[in-house]
């Protein structure tokens, strides 16, 4: 049956997803990201689309409802008042949320971790999301005071990559530096003022690397308790990078030093 009406109930819970106010559910939009949602074989509890979808739509309406997915048919009005972008894409999808322990991402001869300390943008922490899935990454740990790893604006940066990736929330840095301990991992932390530059340092052995806030930069307490302290130099002038931009830099330079 078409929904046309704001006030339908599926809306006012689908709206409530969207807002972050169901915890245990992530909204989804658009055809890249659900068929990134479908190939990642994450549960899905409810599918919003137009009502005259066109053929890749209707191919992803296909696999949802062979998985017996409910399908909601929506007024195109009913679906932007729904949309969190500026216009409708015409599909949305109500997914179970990822949790991940600490453990899945330990596992290996030398895995390479990212820690990330109240990366607060959005688009910082999908882009983290998304290089450290390109780069090889064992995982992400975000502390509290991230932002949502899972918000539907941070899943558009990551690209889909936040539904493979094993993201580690709710931990304290006390579980972390317990883990590290427990696997032998060096911590590294990125610092403008680090004594070692980023390449100088041997990716090739067990590796948490922290990151810190855009612009605070890192915990004074984190910066201290790590192994050592890595700088990216720089050209006189250029106080430092986005915090995308030094993760990017750092994690291709581990993958730079692993390969064979």
């Amino acid at each position: 049956m078409l929904i046309t009406s704001t006030s339908n109930e599926r809306i006012k819970h689908a709206r409530r997803v969207r807002e972050g106010r169901e915890p245990q559910l992530i909204f989804v939009e658009g055809e890249r990201l659900v068929e990134e949602c479908l190939r990642s074989g994450l549960t899905l509890s409810a599918c919003f689309h137009t009502p005259e979808p066109g053929e890749r739509m209707m191919a992803l309406l296909s696999s949802m409802k062979e998985r017996e997915v409910p399908c909601h048919p929506t007024q195109p009005q009913i679906l932007a008042s729904l949309s969190d972008t500026v216009t409708t894409q015409g599909l949305i999808v109500l997914a179970q949320r990822p949790v991940h322990a600490l453990e899945t991402a330990l596992q290996g001869a030398a895995p390479l971790l990212l820690g990330l300390d109240r990366v607060q943008d959005p688009g910082n922490f999908g882009t983290l999301v998304r290089t450290a899935e390109a780069a090889g990454a064992s995982g992400i740990i975000a502390l509290s005071g991230c932002a949502d790893a899972y918000a539907p604006k941070t899943l558009r940066s990551a690209m889909g990559s936040a539904f493979r990736l094993p993201i580690i929330v709710g931990l304290s840095t006390d579980d972390v530096a317990d883990a590290c301990t427990a696997h032998h991992l060096r911590v590294v932390a990125a610092a403008g003022a680090g004594e070692m530059a980023y390449y100088d340092y041997d990716w090739r052995q067990p590796t948490l690397l922290w990151l810190g806030n855009e612009a605070r930069g890192l915990d004074e307490p984190l910066m201290a308790s790590a192994d050592v302290r890595l700088r990216i130099p720089l050209q006189a002038g250029v106080e430092s990078l986005n915090v995308a931009a030094a993760g990017a830099a750092m994690l291709f330079e581990a993958v730079r030093q692993r390969l064979p």
